[in-house]
This record gives structure tokens, sequence and C-alpha cells, in this order.
């Protein structure tokens, strides 16, 4: 993996999060008393620009705010993250976009978004360097992107959220595109995407080459406090792993990893590890099971119930030499 993470450009929206936590979802026409108000910063572009800082890359957010108090709030919160705003657009007389959340205590969610600034800015004097990865949603408006589409030469990823209808032009230029399961079926032109990343919660992640499996790794259970920004981290967290030269498979191990730790806080934009801390982890992981199959096989290979081992130091070292996990 290289020492020196990408430069990640995030374009996308930026959110006031209104958040009311209830012990249940209320149905429709129904009032649900007892519940607990919070605010914090949100959208799903600032949610991943945050996540990409806090994970140790180089994070520019493009988009805007209202010029209400919201605008300052949630660029003071972006630039604290480690985010460069300079080039996030303060729109006078528009309202900063807000988010209205309820979320039950199994962290499930019903979200209304206003997009307010998110649907009124353009990329006017925006410039992408060939060096940069350059990471979209669809909260911003299917002109924004293409358009960054069309500027931006370097890698560049799509999170189809929310979903809908992409044009051929979008999809050809996409190196990658990441989704949830529920997203894929709703897009079913993906299937012939050249590059296309699946969340699907608790059975884990995948990635697809023009429909095809090709790589998969599994979740990591824990226990849930909010879903609101763990696509977002994991978006993060995936874009990092895969352009510091991780394998698609030990990519979406760490991208899991970084969206278990999301979904286990409470915050749209949690407090994150370094991406190193994460590689480590998977590739632990690695060594220890490639590590437990020699001994098995060794033991396997041996008529005794009781069969002689090498030492662990030994079996180590042959998982090393033999490049397991790295």
């Amino acid at each position: 993996m290289s020492t020196r993470l990408p430069a990640v450009t995030v374009v996308g929206s930026i959110n006031l999060d209104i958040i009311a936590t209830t012990d249940r979802l209320p149905t429709a026409g129904e009032t649900i008393g007892s519940g607990v108000l919070s605010q914090q910063p949100g959208g799903k572009g600032a949610n991943q620009a945050v996540a990409a800082a806090r994970l140790g890359g180089t994070a520019r957010m493009i988009g805007a705010v209202g010029s209400d108090s919201q605008g300052g709030v949630m660029l003071s919160a972006l630039s604290s993250a480690g985010v460069d705003v300079s080039e996030v657009a303060v729109l006078d007389g528009a309202a900063t976009g807000t988010a209205l959340i309820v979320v039950d205590h199994d962290g499930e969610n019903q979200i209304v978004v206003c997009p307010g600034a998110n649907s009124g800015f353009a990329l006017d004097g925006v410039s992408f360097a060939p060096e940069e990865t350059v990471l979209c949603q669809l909260e911003v408006g299917l002109p924004v992107v293409l358009e960054v589409a069309r500027r931006a030469s370097g890698f560049f990823v799509l999170n189809a959220a929310p979903a809908m209808d992409l044009p051929a032009e979008l999809l050809e230029r996409c190196d990658l595109v990441i989704v949830n399961e529920t997203e894929y079926e709703l897009i079913p032109a993906l299937s012939g995407a050249k590059l296309v990343a699946v969340t699907y919660g608790a059975a884990g992640s995948a990635m697809f080459e023009h429909g095809v499996r090709v790589a998969e790794a599994p979740s990591v259970s824990v226990t849930v406090a909010n879903t609101i920004g763990a696509g977002d981290a994991f978006c993060a967290g995936l874009v990092l792993a895969l352009r510091s030269g991780l394998s698609y498979g030990d990519a979406l191990a760490v991208a899991n990893l970084v969206g278990a730790d999301a979904v286990a806080n409470p915050s749209s934009q949690p407090k994150l590890g370094s991406l190193d801390s994460y590689v480590e982890r998977v590739v632990s992981a690695g060594v220890g099971l490639a590590v437990a199959n020699l001994v098995g096989a060794d033991a396997v290979a041996n008529p005794s119930s009781q069969p002689k081992l090498g030492s662990l130091d030994s079996y180590v070292e042959r998982v090393v030499s033999a490049g397991v996990g790295l």
C-alpha cells in the first residue's frame, strides 16, 4: 500500500441534520411522543469529505451553504475536521440544506431532505487536477454531477444515492460506482458498469466488474447506534483504500471496518481511526487465517490424530514469505 494517501475532492451536499430519536418509527399519520431532539452536521458530501480527512486523506469539499447561521456552523465543522472549504460557496439569501431525520432504537431511520443551497450552486471557477480522485453523490442534482464527470480527468467515483436512472455518458465515465443493495436493484444499468461496489449490511460487501462478482468481504458485528453516516464512511474508506493500492477484497474489508466504526457511533460524522490502522487490522486477520489454514493442512497430511507440528513462528514466517494478507 502507498504510504501517502491520495487527494480526494468531494462534490456534494452539505446539510444540517435535525434528528428525532424515538423507540420506533411512526407509521403514516401517526404521532409519536417522547422523542429526543438533536442537531449535527451532515449531508452525504460533507460526511464523505470529513471521513476522508479523518482517515488521513487530503480532502477538499465542493458544495454550497446558505448565508444563514447554519451555513457558518457547517463550514466550521468541515474545517475543524481538516477539510479544505475554500471552494464551498455561500449563497446569499439561500437556506442551508437541511435533513429531517427520525431514528429508532435499532438505528433504522426515515429521512426527508430539504436541499436549500445544495440545489443552487454551480461549478464556476472549479477545476480538478489529473491526480485528484473525485467523489460525487446525487444529492446535488444530476446536471452538476455530469459536469463534474466531464471536467475531472482523474479517478472518478459516483456514490449513486439517492437511486435514479443514470445517463450512459455518466456511467461510462465512472471508474467506480458505490451503492447499497437496494440501489443496485433500482439501477439496472449498473450490471454493465466497469466497477461497482455493493454494500449488503450484515452480509458484508462485494465488488462487481461488468456484473460479475469478483471480490467480497464479510461484515463486522457491532451494536448499531446510527446508520445515517455509515455508508458515507464506507465510501471514503473504500476510495482511499483502492487508491492506495489495496486489492478489491482487502479494500472492501477495510471499508467494512470503517463503516462498522461509523454505525456504532451516534454521529453522522463520527471520529475514525487512520486508514493505516484499519489496514493493519485486515492484514492481521488475513495472516491469522492463513496460519490456521497451514496448521490444518499439516494436520490433515499426517495420519496421527495428534500430529507433529511446527512452531507458530515457522507458520507465520511461511505466510509472510508468501505475502499473504500484505
